[in-house]
């Protein structure tokens, strides 16, 4: 993709001021320095996976990568946390080794840019962000842009698409008693693991409103009278909704930003990537969930549907799970603050807006524009 990019580029009029670009297209930061164009990097996913992926790859530079590569490692290495080393085994472990050398490809390229923005929030995440802060020569820029006033948001989404009037269902429902289950867009579970699930959810008594991508016929049948299924949903109106009380979740960090935004404690299940990190944040450093615990990803060892039953019913608890909630609802507050006026991500994007500004202002007269390019 690298040519005809570079071919659009020099073609655009008036020129370009910036890019901002997603830093799993490696190519842009190629491109903008032979034009000496400023570029500024996305990371989507959260800043301490990012700073796992460094780690990683400062580690295996002169060795392949391989499941077994920090076995010749004491279990302290300098510079790393428990924690943080804890996710390293995870992540070689549990992943296709091919992923995790295109993230260490793309991750490469990040030294060669002018501002490194990422998606969180500096309070969840002060330390890694400082960590980073002093890794590189550019900005850090911290900023949780989708979730700015989204009480106030007017989506454009495609409900009615899907003829399901999901949050009419919610309307309905008893404050805090329903059960959000979202388990990602790509990877999802076996059939057999989502038989015991289905037949958890049906034995449990509780609601529950259940996102599902593709078909979802089958499961509508199975899933009786107090579940809704649908394929799609607005999930940031949903986890603001006051009659949710919890989300079952694969810890995505989209996912994840939201159910903390919402004030929803999580039940985590990942499956993948940077999940099984994020899922370890949520229930040792933020500590608003719970795990639904289950063998290494490859395993094919199921979690049975009695197992399921017990850890939802005292997951929807309220008096189980007072302590979590109290710090779901205090994150919220944290973030809330964050995207506020004067809030640090609030701070940062008019911070990072103005550094563009000057850019186009000291190329006044020359017709310069900024262009976003990303997946």
């Amino acid at each position: 993709m690298e040519p005809p990019f570079d071919h659009l580029l020099r073609r655009l009029h008036p020129p370009v001021t910036a890019l901002v670009a997603d830093v799993e297209l490696h190519f842009p930061v190629a491109v903008a320095r032979r034009s000496n164009i400023p570029v500024a990097l996305l990371w989507t996913m959260s800043a301490s996976f990012y700073l796992t992926l460094h780690q990683l790859g400062s580690l295996v530079r002169n060795h392949s990568l391989k499941v077994d590569v920090l076995d010749d490692y004491e279990e302290h290495i300098p510079g790393i946390s428990a924690a943080q080393l804890a996710d390293l085994r995870t992540v070689l472990r549990e992943n296709d080794l091919r992923f995790l050398q295109l993230e260490l490809e793309c991750i490469s390229v990040v030294p060669k840019a002018d501002c490194l923005i990422v998606n969180t929030v500096q309070e969840l995440e002060a330390e890694v962000i400082d960590s980073l802060r002093a890794m590189f020569h550019f900005p850090i820029c911290r900023i949780a842009f989708p979730y700015f006033k989204h009480e106030t948001c007017h989506f454009v989404t495609n409900d009615s698409d899907y003829n399901v009037d999901y949050l009419n269902w919610l309307d309905h429902q008893p404050s805090m008693s329903v059960l959000y289950i979202s388990l990602g867009s790509f990877l999802s579970v076996s059939c057999a693991q989502m038989n015991e699930i289905v037949s958890a959810l049906n034995t449990s008594g509780v609601c529950y409103l259940w996102v599902v991508r593709g078909e979802v016929s089958w499961l509508k049948e199975k899933c009786g009278d107090r579940g809704l299924v649908v394929p799609w949903c607005d999930q940031l109106k949903v986890l603001s909704h006051p009659s949710v009380g919890g989300f079952w979740s694969h810890c995505g960090w989209n996912s994840t930003l939201e159910a903390v935004f919402g004030g929803i404690p999580m039940l985590t299940f990942p499956l993948f990537l940077d999940q099984v990190p994020n899922s370890r944040q949520i229930l040792e450093e933020w500590k608003n969930g719970w795990e639904l615990k289950r063998s290494d990803l490859g395993s094919a060892e199921l979690i049975t549907k009695d197992e399921i039953v017990q850890v939802i019913r005292e997951f929807m608890d309220l008096g189980k799970r007072k302590e979590i909630r109290d710090r779901a609802l205090e994150f919220k507050g944290i973030c809330d603050r964050a995207v506020a006026e004067g809030g640090s991500s609030n701070v940062n994007l008019d911070a990072f807006i103005k550094d563009v500004l000057c850019v186009q202002r000291s190329l006044r007269g020359r017709g310069y524009v900024m262009y976003k390019i990303g997946k």
